[in-house]
């Protein structure tokens, strides 16, 4: 079967489904394959479950018509979504940087849906398999699609632009994340630029923080380029009014007063402002969308809790977020503070460094209190109180309560720091 014959089926039943546990009745289920699992071997089960086909591509599971023989899933998944985005009508919007692509991605998307209509990347699918499930979302209607775009080694970002081929794009910046697959913040840089080249080799559109040397460095000599800046005349002029802790911006004879902490928000805030400036949003509703913008899933979140005010920052982090996020810490209003930080991932190399020079930035702070949780900061030398892993923290915490005030809790994905809550 061609990608183009399959598209046909794809239209007729225009749900994708990879998981068997998540069937919907008459999607397309796709065989993905993994070190520890084959989807072909749940195909069955898909069609059983109610699924219209079942693409497959090992023919001893083939059970009948039901079943699409190809060379590949994956291939023919990221070849379907991008046949499908070149035969939509829509206009695709690349999101890529080292901190704060869900965050922004989510403001685009509020604010660009105040006037059109508009799909995104659904939490943070934004691999080589989540950026194909999320083009093949596009209905005959959508006229603009946010994709989010992660990556952790070089040439995944320029892999990605080819199966999406973006008309616009915007990196939101570049950071210490990921230090180990790409080798550096120089890799990340490197890396993360691939969005940049093809766009510039495609002639499309950028969008950029003008205030970011980086940015303006790698696009200096490009002519398409839309961007914003407190500072820069020949940008859109957006404001950065303070944050206590909630950001405030200005724009025009707009004040903004956002739902989002510290002044690392303010250039995610901005970027949605620019494009809905581009795309003929109006500023009243751009005021409305942002907001209305509550974070969630962990990302500075400020929760309330049996006396105690939790910035939830749980998500992830690295270097540079850990930095932003004390940053704010420090200056939000807020008695007795104690921060819990717990172990960076995937740093490499930088790994014994970057947790030391994190553990000094905090004693600098002077908290009231300060706990560094997990292998690579117990090993730290540092005045703060460490621990060799969650547990032996949850221990002390059943123990010895902490006292009531306001908390910063911030770790890496694999350290599942929300835990903390059900401790307080």
């Amino acid at each position: 079967m061609t990608i183009e014959e399959l598209h046909k089926v794809f239209l007729n039943f225009p749900k994708v489904c990879i998981d068997t546990r998540k069937i919907s009745t008459n999607c397309l289920f796709f065989a993905l394959k993994g070190p520890s699992f084959n989807g072909n071997a749940f195909a069955q089960e898909a069609i059983t479950n109610g699924a219209a086909y079942a693409v497959i591509d090992d023919a001893q599971y083939k059970a009948s018509d039901k079943f699409i023989l190809v060379d590949d899933v994956l291939q023919t998944l990221q070849q379907l979504a991008t046949y499908h985005r070149l035969h939509s009508k829509a206009k695709i919007i690349a999101l890529t940087g080292s901190n704060g692509k869900t965050t922004t991605k989510e403001l685009i998307a509020g604010v660009l849906s105040q006037k059109h209509q508009i799909i995104a990347t659904k939490g943070n699918l934004n691999n080589h398999i989540g950026v194909p499930l999320t083009l093949l979302t596009i209905k005959e209607n959508t006229e603009i699609a946010i994709v989010e775009m992660g990556a952790n080694h070089q040439k995944e970002i320029s892999f990605l632009c080819q199966l999406a081929q973006p008309d616009f794009g915007y990196i939101t910046n570049f950071g210490k994340a990921h230090l180990e697959g790409f080798g550096g913040i120089e890799g990340v840089i490197k890396g993360k630029s691939e969005l940049y080249e093809y766009l510039v080799a495609n002639g499309k559109h950028v969008f950029l923080n003008g205030d970011d040397p980086i940015q303006i460095e790698k696009l200096q000599y490009y002519i398409k380029k839309i961007g914003f800046s407190q500072n820069e005349g020949s940008y859109y002029h957006i404001k950065f009014k303070g944050a206590d802790p909630f950001v405030h911006i200005q724009v025009e004879d707009l004040y903004i007063k956002t739902q989002l902490i510290g002044a690392y928000n303010f250039s995610n805030c901005a970027a949605a402002i620019l494009m809905g400036t581009y795309f003929n949003v109006e500023l009243p509703s751009i005021k409305i969308a942002l907001e209305q913008f509550v974070p969630e899933n962990n990302r500075s979140q400020i929760l309330e809790k049996n006396g105690y005010t939790i910035v939830l920052d749980a998500y992830n982090a690295n270097p540079t977020s850990m930095k932003a996020a004390l940053e704010a810490f420090k200056e939000m209003p807020g008695q007795r503070k104690t921060v819990l930080l717990a172990d960076m991932y995937e740093l490499g190399e930088s790994t014994r460094v970057e947790h030391q020079n994190l553990a000094e930035l905090v004693e600098k702070m002077h908290f009231d209190t300060c706990f560094l949780i997990g292998e690579n900061f117990h090993k730290t030398h540092t005045t703060c109180t460490t621990f060799s892993s969650f547990e032996a923290l949850a221990d002390q915490l059943k123990k010895s309560p902490l006292e009531k005030g306001t908390l910063l809790i911030k770790g890496s994905r694999g350290m599942a720091m929300e835990r903390i809550l059900d401790l307080l």
